[in-house]
């Protein structure tokens, strides 16, 4: 059977690849695991993904990969140097021809396993490139090791240069890539809609603002509260801001949070509303969606998911965003962008949002998708990785 994802092994036995990230709960690691192990499934190969499990490795054995549960989350030494011999001896088993790691802890072990095979090893760099202190510098450089290395952005890809001064020739940016089949708004049906912003209790004529992050405090929460409570202020159009995702046992900055909102007096305004296993159903129920990060994203998977969906952005200015949301500076607007830690700028862009007429908001989200499907789609990103394991493959025979 043939599929989108068959060109790059016409010719040649479709290889077994070796993912390895440190768990499959959530996050853009994560999420691109899975998606890239579909995609090898359905071009031929053989998909093996090593990790500490999770509330993802359903989905990953659905799609017809292997999951194999491994320790490769510690950063302990002595774990981490055993893993070496336990990932050397599963590759072996299965005769696996690339080893691709995903994250720093793990890279380590895989390393020296895919050393001791004689097998390719890719790394893809999803997080923070650190310019300090000099042992975290050489403890990440790890992710900078691999015969290819991918950089999920262009910012990334610049980032590892100046910290790392890798070969540029080894570096190649493949973008995020998002599931336009599954964000797709036309297949979220209104009874769902319905429900969800029942749970988030909102009224039907509220205009939602949706931040979907883990609650850290780099991902910008209490900027979004501040600038809250200034729209309050300036506004006569009912709206919330409904705050999704997992506290992941930071506890007490979720509890910082609930103080923040009672504090400026938003207990009608703001919703804290957890983990969210239906990303797709969360922005089809949401009008516009912040995502005020305080540290540039190397990516930043929410401002494009919102996008496909049909849903404008206001996003910080840094990072990945600034290759993925169009401002009305630039060309046709799909969303905004402000400078990052400014409560007063995101109040004033959330209020702009507001002003806008149904019409001028449809335009704007039909281009967001257009924009979206047209660079960041999981069958860009999935071709490009699978046409990295073929070149890798062909060139080892």
């Amino acid at each position: 059977m043939t599929s989108a994802f068959d060109g790059p092994f016409e010719g040649m036995k479709p290889p077994t690849v070796l993912q390895i990230v440190p768990a499959l709960d959530t996050g853009g690691a994560e999420r691109t695991t899975v998606d890239i192990a579909r995609a090898l499934v359905k071009a031929g190969g053989t998909a093996l993904v090593a990790s500490h499990g999770g509330r993802m490795v359903g989905e990953l054995e659905a799609a017809g990969a292997t999951h194999i549960n491994l320790g490769v989350h510690s950063k302990n030494p002595v774990i981490m140097a055993l893993n070496v011999e336990r990932l050397a001896r599963l590759a072996a088993k299965h005769g696996v021809n690339i080893i691709h790691a995903r994250s720093r802890a793990p890279a380590w072990s895989a390393l020296a396993a895919a050393r001791r095979l004689g097998v390719p090893f890719i790394t893809t760099y999803h997080n923070k490139v650190h310019e300090s202190p000099r042992l975290k510098v050489f403890y990440n450089s790890v992710m900078t090791r691999g015969d290819v290395v991918i950089a999920n952005s262009h910012f990334t890809a610049e980032r590892i240069r100046q910290v790392h001064g890798e070969d540029r020739a080894r570096i190649v940016t493949v973008p995020r890539g998002i599931d336009m089949e599954r964000f797709d708004a036309h297949k979220v049906s209104a009874e769902k809609i319905k429900a969800m912003r029942l749970a988030w209790r909102v009224a039907e004529e509220d205009v939602v603002f949706l931040l979907p992050a883990r609650l850290t405090r780099w991902k910008g929460q209490t900027v979004a509260l501040e600038a809250l409570a200034r729209l309050k202020e300036t506004s006569n159009v009912p709206f919330r801001l409904v705050l999704v995702g997992d506290a992941q046992g930071r506890d007490a900055y979720e509890a910082e949070l609930a103080t923040l909102i009672s504090k400026l007096g938003l207990t009608d305004h703001a919703r804290l509303a957890g983990h969210c296993e239906e990303m797709e159903v969360a922005y089809a129920a949401a009008d516009f969606v912040v995502a005020p990060s305080l540290e540039p994203e190397p990516f930043g998977r929410t401002p494009v998911e919102a996008q496909a969906m049909g849903r404008p952005p206001i996003v910080a200015d840094h990072g990945g965003a600034r290759e993925t949301v169009v401002t009305a500076e630039e060309d046709a607007p799909t969303g905004w962008r402000v400078p990052p830690g400014d409560a007063v700028a995101l109040s004033g862009a959330m209020l702009e949002a507001l002003s806008l007429g149904p019409e001028s908001r449809a335009e704007m989200g039909a281009r967001g998708h257009a924009h979206v499907m047209a660079h960041f789609s999981l069958t860009a990103m999935a071709s490009a990785t699978l046409a990295i394991y073929a070149g890798l493959a062909r060139a080892r025979g």
